[in-house]
């Protein structure tokens, strides 16, 4: 069973800003998709586990709302649409996350993500359940077992293809800086008969990013000229006047959809605001999805 879907992520909020501030994410979701056109076309809501990462990330990272409360609040306000999450398991044994993940389920949300340890720790660090590990484990308790795709990073053929192996039926990929994803799926369909679900991740690029840098924090991989060449791609997107800007995420967007559509892999879009949905965001995203967009189930 694939998701066929566009995927647009919220991310919980800080628990010091109450319910009110959740309500307000979820009314702004469905008057900016009525006002682009994408009423209808978002069918999932993507929603992060957060865990506290590096001491320099430009956002400090507080207290966040739990995924599972955040997506109870919220589904009332979004007829229609279904969830998604990432949940992470290394930090939880396995009868806890199994816990977890029936709530989760039952719940609504139809598809996880299982994720690892953050950058500060070496992957199989933490005393639960390594995200390969949760992908063969709980192939019972959930269809859509998905894993993360980061198409620069060094050795991912190899990642990817035991994750697939473990029992991965979709990657979520990392933001979307360059059509490194097309020669990375090319490279991997030559060598793989597996054929997961990809949520192809597109993020919206504010100009406030040049005085934050959050994205660029949450793409870096240092010394790698591939995602170098990202950052600096992010730096022109945000330098952007908004036309140029929607023009230039088009184009990505186009390189990609038409290099990696005859591959063979289902494919799926994951749209992000990074610093909150914006008019401006869902104006891009609409120019996208109007050039190519997962068809109904």
């Amino acid at each position: 069973m694939t998701l066929n879907t566009v995927a647009l992520e919220l991310v919980p909020p800080n628990v010091e800003r109450g319910p009110e501030q959740t309500i307000e994410e979820a009314h702004k979701v469905v008057r900016f998709a009525a006002e682009t056109g994408l009423q209808g076309k978002i069918r999932h809501i993507l929603m992060p586990g957060m865990i506290a990462e590096e001491d320099d990330r430009p956002i400090e990272m507080k207290p966040k709302l739990d995924v599972l409360d955040f997506w109870q609040a919220i589904r009332p306000e979004l007829p229609g649409m279904a969830g998604l999450c990432t949940q992470v398991t290394s930090f939880s044994d396995e009868a806890g996350l199994r816990s977890r993940l029936h709530q989760l389920t039952t719940a609504g949300i139809e598809g996880v993500v299982f994720v690892g340890v953050p950058r500060t720790m070496a992957d199989g660090e933490g005393s639960g359940v390594p995200p390969t590990d949760a992908l063969a484990m709980f192939r019972e308790d959930v269809s859509n077992r998905g894993a993360i795709l980061i198409p620069t990073r060094a050795d991912e053929l190899g990642r990817f293809r035991f994750k697939c192996e473990r029992g991965a039926t979709f990657a979520l990929t990392q933001l979307l800086y360059s059509d490194a994803i097309v020669s990375f799926l090319t490279e991997f369909a030559k060598h793989s008969d597996a054929r997961p679900e990809i949520l192809l991740s597109f993020g919206f690029v504010p100009t406030v990013e040049n005085r934050v840098g959050l994205i660029n924090w949450l793409i870096q991989d240092p010394g790698n000229p591939a995602v170098a060449a990202e950052q600096a791609f992010v730096k022109t997107l945000s330098d952007s006047e908004p036309e140029q800007r929607r023009k230039l995420m088009l184009d990505l967007y186009k390189r990609v959809i038409d290099g990696v559509a005859d591959l063979g892999f289902p494919l799926s879009i994951h749209l992000e605001a990074t610093y909150g949905v914006s008019a401006a965001a869902f104006r891009t995203f609409a120019q996208m999805l109007d050039y190519w967009s997962p068809g109904p189930s």
